[in-house]
C-alpha cells in the first residue's frame, strides 16, 4: 500500500543512491522504506508436540500458524517473539536458540523465527480462533497460513535435540509445502 506524500516531499534519486526515494524539498530528509520484520517462535512441549494458533485476523483468517507477528519499535527480536506467542496463545516460553531467518522479498518482510519451549498453560489471544497442541504426524499442513510457518516448523523438526546448528534459511526455490 502506497501512502500519498506531504506536498514538500518529491521523488527522486538523492546523491550516493541508485533508487528512487522520496525526499523533502524543505529539510532534505530522505523516507527510506525498509522491509518489515516479522518474529516468531516454534513453541514445542516437552514430548515434542508444537503450539499452533489457528487465525482469527486477516490475512489468512481460520488458517493455523506459528505464533508470530511484526515487531514493535524498542524491543529485539527474541523479546518480540516471546510478546508474540503472549499475545496470541496467552501462554509463556523459555526460548533456547534462534532457528531461522526467512526471507519474502515479495512482501518486503524478513521473517525472524526462534525455538522455544512451552512454560505452563496457554489460551486463545485475541488474534486467535484458538490454539491447540499437535504431535508431528497431526500437524494440519494442508491448512496452514504462510510458507514460514511450514519452513519454520520442518527446521524445528530437523533440529530437535540438537544445540549446534546454524539458523535454517529459505528452502530452495518452488519448495514443497508439506514435509515428506
Amino acid at each position: 500500500m502506497t501512502q500519498a506524500m506531504p506536498d514538500t516531499f518529491r521523488t527522486l534519486i538523492p546523491q550516493g543512491d541508485d533508487k528512487p526515494r522520496a525526499v523533502c524539498g524543505t529539510c532534505g530528509f530522505i523516507n527510506y522504506v525498509n522491509p518489515k520484520i516479522v518474529a516468531g517462535v516454534v513453541v514445542s512441549t516437552d514430548d515434542d508436540r508444537v503450539l499452533l494458533c489457528r487465525r482469527a485476523i486477516e490475512p489468512r483468517r481460520g488458517f493455523w500458524t506459528v505464533p508470530a507477528g511484526f515487531m514493535e519499535e524498542g524491543e529485539t527480536t527474541r523479546d518480540g517473539a516471546a510478546r508474540e506467542v503472549r499475545e496470541e496463545a496467552c501462554a509463556n516460553v523459555v526460548i533456547d536458540a534462534l532457528l531461522g531467518i526467512y526471507e519474502v522479498p515479495r512482501i518486503s518482510q524478513v521473517h525472524i523465527m526462534y525455538r522455544a519451549r512451552l512454560k505452563g498453560g496457554f489460551a486463545p489471544g485475541p488474534e486467535s480462533l484458538e490454539v491447540a497442541l499437535f504431535a508431528w504426524d497431526e500437524i494440519p499442513w494442508a491448512e496452514m497460513a504462510f510458507p514460514t510457518g511450514v519452513w519454520a516448523l520442518r527446521d524445528w523438526h530437523a533440529s530437535r535435540g540438537r544445540v549446534d546448528f546454524a539458523p535454517f534459511s529459505n528452502p530452495p526455490a518452488n519448495p514443497i509445502l508439506r514435509p515428506a
